[in-house]
């Protein structure tokens, strides 16, 4: 059996591979197999000012949002915390509180 990483984000060592990822179970981090092998290849993902954004900091919106498919809208000044860098055209994945798990784009949130 081949050695599994472990978790970037909790450093558990009880990963298991599931398809072209790699998953952790007890942080529920999943992230690609290509990543474990060039972990110097991360993409800087950057606020609406230009401030370098990483794992785990507090953001600010800058403008209302609509959640697609309800209601709901995020407020300006609405502050996230503990955010957590993704790829994709969404680049952040987070909790909101009153609206729960969404992704959000770089370009409409500030660091706190």
């Amino acid at each position: 059996m081949s050695a599994m990483p472990k978790c970037p984000t909790c450093s558990s060592e009880y990963t298991y591979e599931d398809g072209d990822q790699f998953v952790c179970p007890e942080c529920a981090h999943e992230w690609p197999k290509r990543a474990a092998e060039n972990p110097g290849t991360a993409s800087v993902v950057r606020d609406a000012f230009g401030t370098e954004l990483k794992d785990g900091d507090s953001l600010t919106v800058i403008k209302d949002l609509k959640v697609k498919g309800s209601s709901l809208v995020v407020k300006v000044g609405t502050k996230v915390k503990n955010i957590r860098i993704v790829s994709g055209d969404h680049d952040i994945d987070c909790k909101i509180d009153g609206i729960g798990a969404m992704q959000l784009k770089s370009e409409f949130v500030k660091k706190a």
